[in-house]
């Protein structure tokens, strides 16, 4: 039987200067991401399109979105396995390609993460969870492009 989870999200304009969309330089990118319960996320558009470079756009949130996907499968998949991570950090890039007519779509995306473990016969198998954690990832699952990893584990202290 299959479940189904619902999400929702509100995103809020913030940019209006005044006068609107009246012009393209006579507003802002500046938005709110909220959701029940928790803390806003500032975000903007991508710097190249006019954004704020202090604020997240949807591109970052994106890949941030494949990176803690597949960092929760991996984890969950570790524990289930007897491996004990210490730290994880993942280090995510994407490619994104602006068409002619100014749309776009990511090509590519390539996770970096580095695993801590507690002892090194658990390496191997730390190594081989990032498949498996790629092959369950919901967000990887539903993009149309190849989302790579290129996972360095390491033995704590080492």
């Amino acid at each position: 039987m299959s479940k189904e989870h619902h999400y929702k999200t509100i995103v809020q304009w913030t940019g209006n200067k005044g006068t609107g969309t009246s012009g393209y330089r006579d507003y802002e990118r500046s938005h709110t991401i909220s959701a029940e319960n928790k803390p806003n996320i500032e975000g903007s558009s991508d710097p190249s399109f006019r954004g704020d470079k202090m604020k997240y756009n949807p591109e970052e949130i994106f890949l941030s979105s494949l990176s803690s996907c597949h960092m929760l499968w991996y984890l969950h998949f570790c524990s289930e396995a007897g491996i004990i991570v210490i730290d994880y950090t993942d280090e995510a890039t994407g490619i994104m390609a602006e068409t002619s007519n100014g749309s776009g779509h990511f090509t590519g995306v390539t996770l970096h993460p580095t695993v801590i473990v507690a002892e090194k016969s658990m390496i191997e198998t730390a190594e081989k969870l990032h498949y498996k954690a790629n092959e369950y990832c919901f967000i990887a699952n539903s993009v149309n492009f190849p989302v790579k990893h290129i996972p360095l584990v390491s033995v704590i202290g080492k």
